[in-house]
């Protein structure tokens, strides 16, 4: 059998025990969404939001790229954003990045990726330089390599921030939150990291009128 044909074999089955469970399984979630929060987390097979958080289909809107990246020319992201916070109105925004991430460790390497991957790890090895002085005081590289990945949650969590459409929605009203996490593929538990309540100051640089 081909591998795709046991995906739809399992959906099947899936779909089946999900009503034996609760019949009105499919009929709830097809009413409109009203998830609470967005999760920009990473690409990797492994790290899924659902099944690491115990929740639900309909209770996190979901966005997934390489090394979960915050980049303000994303038009992707930015669109995702934009409907989570101005229509979804969800109340938490969670960037949660993954110890053992490919791409951040992709980032730590002089590897020519070609174009499309060099341009997008630029933006961690842009990280890299501004915490250089503390990533090079950490003699263990695998240590280093988890620290890069913490780093790279904050630094998305302040990209957030930066945002236009995070700084209008905090000047509306006190939600939403902005969280950074990192999930553990070793014992499957997520650490908090870095957290900016509602209205948090940010550099006035990037603040909009």
């Amino acid at each position: 059998m081909q591998s795709y044909l046991k995906l739809l074999l399992e959906n099947k089955s899936w779909a089946k025990e999900k009503v034996e469970v609760d019949p009105d399984f499919f009929t709830n979630l097809a009413k409109l969404q009203t998830p609470e929060f967005l999760w920009i987390g990473c690409s990797d097979s492994r790290v899924s939001a659902d099944q690491i958080t115990g929740t639900q289909p309909g209770e996190i809107f979901v966005h997934r790229n390489i090394a979960n990246l915050v980049v303000n020319t994303d038009v992707n992201l930015m669109a995702v954003l934009d409907y989570a916070i101005n229509h979804l109105k969800v109340k938490h925004v969670i960037v949660c990045g993954h110890y053992g991430c490919g791409g951040v460790k992709a980032s730590m390497c002089k590897t020519d990726l070609k174009y499309i991957l060099n341009m997008w790890l630029r933006n961690i090895k842009d990280i890299q330089r501004i915490y250089e002085e503390e990533l090079n005081n950490i003699a263990d590289e695998e240590k280093r390599y988890d620290r890069l990945v913490e780093l790279n949650v904050k630094e998305q969590v302040l990209n957030l921030a930066k945002s236009s459409i995070i700084q209008n929605a905090w000047k509306g009203g006190d939600i939403p939150h902005l969280h950074g996490w990192v999930y553990s593929l070793n014992d499957g538990i997520i650490k908090p990291v870095f957290e900016m309540k509602a209205g948090t100051k940010i550099n006035s640089i990037y603040e909009f009128e």
